[in-house]
Order: C-alpha cells, then structure tokens, then sequence
C-alpha cells in the first residue's frame, strides 16, 4: 500500500453542514459484499449494519445465497437480508453511485488515497452536503467489501475513488468481513452524530477529529453540476481506451494497466456531468475522424 504523507490538520468541515438528521446521511450509504462465501457472514455483516444505523445492503454474486444461517446470525437485522439487493457483478451493483470506497488492507499496483474509517466519514457527508443543491434526490455512496479468503482484487479495488484502512495490528492486520463492517460503520455512526451535531449548532468546530491527522487528499469540490456514477466513469474509461488503440497510442493485446490507469485519472478529476458530455462529444468526434 502506497504511504501518504501526514500531515497535523486536523479535519475540518469544507462548510457548515447541512440540517440533515442521522438517518439522512446513514440512508445514503450502502454496503456492498463481493463473492461472499459463507451465508453466515452475510447474516453478522446484516447485525453490524443494523446497529449502526445503515440499511443498505448489496451482495454481489454470493458463492451461496442467503439462508437460515444468515438469518440466525442476523439477530435483529434480518429484515436488511430480505431487503438485499443480490447482483451477478460489480459494476451493476455501483453503477448509480458516485463515490466508491472499498475497505483493503493490502499494498496495490496502483493505489488509490488511503483514508482512515473517520477521513472516509467526513469525505461521505462533506460530498452529501455539497451536493445536495446540485441534485434532486439522495446521493448514492457504496463501501465495498471483498472475500473472506482475500479481500478485492485488484480490478475490483480499482472501481474504487478512496480505499479505507483499518489500524490494525500489522502483523495481522486481517479482520472477518463482518468484523470489517461493523467497525467501519461505527465509525460512520460516529461521525454521523457528530456532524449533525455541528449544524445544530451552527458551528464550524467538528470535535470529533481534533487529534485526527488528515492526510493529503483531494475533497470533491461543490461544482455547479451533479457528479457523474461510476457507470459513466466506467464507459469513458472503455471509450478512452479504444479511442487510444484506435488511433494506435496502445496495443489491443497488451493494454496492462492503462484501463486502470484512465479510471484513476477520471476520479481524480473528479468530473460533473456537464463534463462528462463534453469529453463523450469530443471522443465521438475523434473516433470518426
């Protein structure tokens, strides 16, 4: 995992949040379980969420599906497993959502800003709040959730705008999934009161991070447009490519990581949907030529 400089800010709101309560930013959040092999761990991961307030669950093509023993283990968050969104890949289960995040321990090829469980919590309610006067609607936020065995890949891990780190300790810094889940939604919980906390009282102080050291990230601006999903950014991402194959600047055979490359570079951007048009006319027109 690529380092990131610390740095003795602590994390401060971009701008006094909004009068949302808890439940508003909690709804805009969902947890996403790739390949899960035991039904059980989706039952506990089921529990976690519940008691930290989230509702949203997504699993994507579980090795076996949800039964008895995910209900068992659910406890008193079994009506999240009947609400379940159950999808056959990835990229169908986060195609609306606009900003990714996915919970990995491991270094990568091509990283992505690592963010601590308390950064990922700011990130998601300062990007709520910001774009909340841009769309009409919730904005759709997914943390994703890998394997019991090994985690994401690194093409899954790739769909991903920020990767979220658990300390741990790093000569196992290995949680279950479900464990995983619930300490990052306490996390979020955490922040959650916190921040609606800070509007209540129309201050600007978030005391919840003052000893918190932020690391050197880039926020979503408020742009004058909603942001575009990561189905968007997926299809520029493969237009790109054969745009760039097309016009001889890489090999069909051999792209390596430069689909990889493409996406992190679109989320780094982070570009609205005016923009997106902008950049699919001028692909289309170079395509013809």
């Amino acid at each position: 995992m690529r380092s990131e400089t610390p740095s003795s800010e602590a994390l401060t709101p971009l701008s006094e949040p909004s009068a949302h309560s808890v439940s508003d930013y909690l709804d805009a959040v969902q947890v996403v379980m790739v390949n899960t092999t035991l039904p059980a761990n989706i039952g506990s991961a089921a529990r976690a969420m519940h008691t930290m307030g989230l509702s949203h669950l997504t699993v994507v093509e579980p090795k076996l599906p949800i039964d008895d023993t995910s209900v068992s283990h659910a406890a008193g968050g079994s009506e999240l497993l009947s609400s379940a969104t159950i999808t056959p890949n990835l990229e169908s289960a986060i195609a609306d959502c606009q900003i990714v995040f996915a919970a990995s321990s491991r270094s990568r090829h091509l990283p992505r800003p690592v963010v601590t469980p308390t950064q990922a919590a700011k990130i998601m309610f300062d990007f709520i709040d910001q774009q909340e006067t841009a769309i009409h609607g919730k904005p759709n936020i997914a943390i994703l959730f890998g394997r019991e065995d090994r985690g994401l890949t690194n093409e899954e891990l790739a769909y991903a705008d920020y990767h979220i780190q658990i300390d741990a300790n790093p000569a196992y810094p290995v949680l279950n999934v479900a464990s995983a889940v619930q300490v990052i939604a306490s996390f979020i919980f955490a922040y959650a009161q916190t921040h609606t906390k800070i509007a209540d009282n129309h201050s600007n102080t978030d005391v919840s991070t003052t000893a918190q050291p932020m690391i050197d990230i880039h926020l979503r601006q408020q742009w004058d447009e909603p942001a575009i999903t990561q189905q968007q950014l997926l299809q520029l991402t493969q237009r790109m490519t054969d745009l760039m194959v097309q016009r001889n600047l890489a090999d069909s055979e051999h792209l390596k990581s430069l689909p990889s490359r493409l996406s992190r570079l679109g989320s780094r951007v982070q570009l609205d949907q005016k923009e997106y048009q902008l950049l699919s006319a001028l692909i289309a027109k170079l395509s013809k030529n």
